[in-house]
């Protein structure tokens, strides 16, 4: 009997390090194709929506996209009984800030916030971009519909924003459309000073920027890649930071790494047949990306997006070359790959806005020692720990123990020269904060 309990004990602790979280599912299925088809239509249909179009028709430019924006979220905010604080959020970009601002304009983004039950300042952000371009950049009144570029990840944040607003979360979730991205990567730029001056604290920011097209210009096709670009470490770093990285490591461990890393595991948990690929670059070679700007600030993110790109549609005047249609049509797109990549925001999202802060702050120990040691600092509403650990060359976290509510192990028989190790806190329905890689030493 007594073997019995210990067994029992053991399985319990054990299923909660495993637990999976069916509202994941639900919240999968939830997902339309139809919605997101209908919503990247609609953006389409606007004719342009550069930063510099028209503002005051109600039919075409970016004007009217932002208006209709916000008006679904309104929508989406009444059908859960008024969840969503949704307002505007402007910066004005002064002529000459590059080649590609040729007189005044305000930058204008749209925001919708659900509230967090317990950490409501606490946010995990959502985003994609409601600009679309030509060929010639600063061309603000010839057709850009913009369909895959980016109206499908404009279309994904509203439709994670129906979907995630029908449950409650402790911490707050934040659904954007930024402006200004193909001028100059301003709104994101806007955002990230707005969220400084308010104190938010971003778990992460979700950018989304192309993730309809599953036809590259590589011949290959798939609607089961997709790509999460990361930076390795923050660029706000100290010198003290860089530093201690040359001897500790800590090279490809930042904060938006292990963001990276968490919706890596997500998928690989709820959406298997999915094939998350993590690139460990900033942004595409030469090119950027919203999430770019609150990395610049210090706060971690990501850029989630299609794997296999079609140039002839990015960035085109609409024409037929050589027998060859380019521009970022309706027809490119793939809505059902764009409901794959929304559910993977979506419970990604979920799972971020379920679990616990992660560690203020975490040490490791062990030096000529045959065991690690870590300590770190108790987290509120946690229920317990998992310490990681993987290869030094490996890109995942492999290897886990759950320890319970400690604060401090030992990691008998596992040499610190030998791997990387990192700690996550674990809330009570199994949902994990992203890792945490130790920022000190102890001995």
């Amino acid at each position: 009997m007594k073997h019995f309990l210990t067994l029992c004990l053991f399985l319990g602790s054990l299923g909660l390090a495993a637990q999976t979280d069916t509202r994941m599912y639900d919240i999968i299925d939830a997902v339309s194709a139809s919605r997101l088809e209908a919503d990247i239509t609609t953006l389409a249909g606007f004719g342009t929506r550069h930063t510099l179009s028209d503002t005051v028709s109600q039919t075409r430019g970016i004007g009217a996209a932002r208006r209709w924006i916000k008006s679904e979220f309104d929508k989406i905010s009444a059908a859960c009984g008024d969840c969503l604080e949704v307002f505007y959020q402007r910066n004005l970009v002064k002529a000459g800030e590059n080649g590609r601002i040729t007189r005044d304009v305000w930058v204008v983004n749209v925001v919708a916030i659900q509230r967090g039950t317990a950490h409501p300042n606490r946010m995990a952000i959502m985003s994609g971009d409601i600009d679309s371009r030509v060929s010639d950049a600063n061309n603000f009144t010839s057709d850009a519909p913009g369909a895959n570029d980016n109206a499908s990840g404009m279309a994904g944040v509203l439709e994670a924003a129906r979907v995630l607003s029908q449950y409650r979360f402790p911490s707050s979730i934040v659904y954007t459309g930024l402006s200004g991205e193909e001028q100059g990567l301003f709104g994101g730029q806007g955002l990230a000073a707005y969220a400084q001056e308010q104190g938010w604290d971003i778990v992460g920011i979700l950018n989304n920027d192309m993730i309809g097209n599953t036809s590259g210009v590589d011949g290959v096709v798939s609607n089961r890649d997709f790509r999460i670009f990361s930076e390795p470490v923050p660029p706000t770093e100290t010198e003290r930071e860089r530093r201690a990285r040359r001897f500790y490591g800590g090279e490809v461990d930042g904060i938006s790494r292990q963001l990276a890393r968490y919706i890596y595991r997500s998928t690989q948990t709820y959406m298997p047949e999915m094939n998350p690929m993590l690139i460990y670059r900033l942004d595409r070679f030469g090119r950027g990306g919203h999430h770019r700007p609150f990395n610049d600030a210090g706060f971690a993110g990501v850029r989630i997006m299609e794997a296999h790109e079609n140039y002839t549609q990015q960035h085109q005047d609409i024409r037929v070359e050589d027998g060859i249609q380019y521009g970022d049509l309706l027809e490119f797109v793939d809505f059902g790959y764009a409901a794959k990549l929304t559910a993977v925001n979506a419970i990604s999202l979920a799972g971020l806005a379920w679990g616990p802060p992660a560690p203020a702050k975490v040490e490791i120990g062990g030096v000529v020692q045959p065991a690690a040691k870590l300590r770190w600092e108790a987290v509120p509403g946690a229920v317990g720990y998992k310490v990681y650990w993987r290869d030094t060359t490996s890109p995942t976290w492999d290897h886990f123990r759950y320890v319970g509510d400690a604060t401090e192990t030992v990691l008998e028989g596992i040499v610190i020269d030998n791997f990387f190790f990192g700690v996550a806190a674990v809330g009570p329905d199994g949902h994990e904060s992203p890792v945490v890689f130790p920022s000190g030493v102890y001995r």
